[in-house]
């Protein structure tokens, strides 16, 4: 997931502190996401898409397929 997340934050322009702010929760926290160091919730997962404007499975699609197995 990082990469996909990584890239269209970067794409956009975003900082870390950016995207945390606008989802309110911390910086060490999205990080933490980004770097697949927490697990991801899908309301989680639509928040960050409505931030970067795409859709969630354009982004978590993978991630959540392997985490149903």
């Amino acid at each position: 997931m990082n990469l996909k997340l990584r890239q269209a934050r970067q794409n956009k322009g975003y900082t870390t502190s950016y995207m945390a702010e606008r989802l309110g929760i911390s910086k060490p926290f999205y990080s933490q996401l980004e770097n697949d160091r927490r697990t991801l919730s899908y309301k989680m997962a639509v928040k960050i898409a409505e931030v970067l404007k795409t859709k969630p499975d354009k982004l978590f699609y993978d991630y959540f397929k392997e985490r149903m197995k």
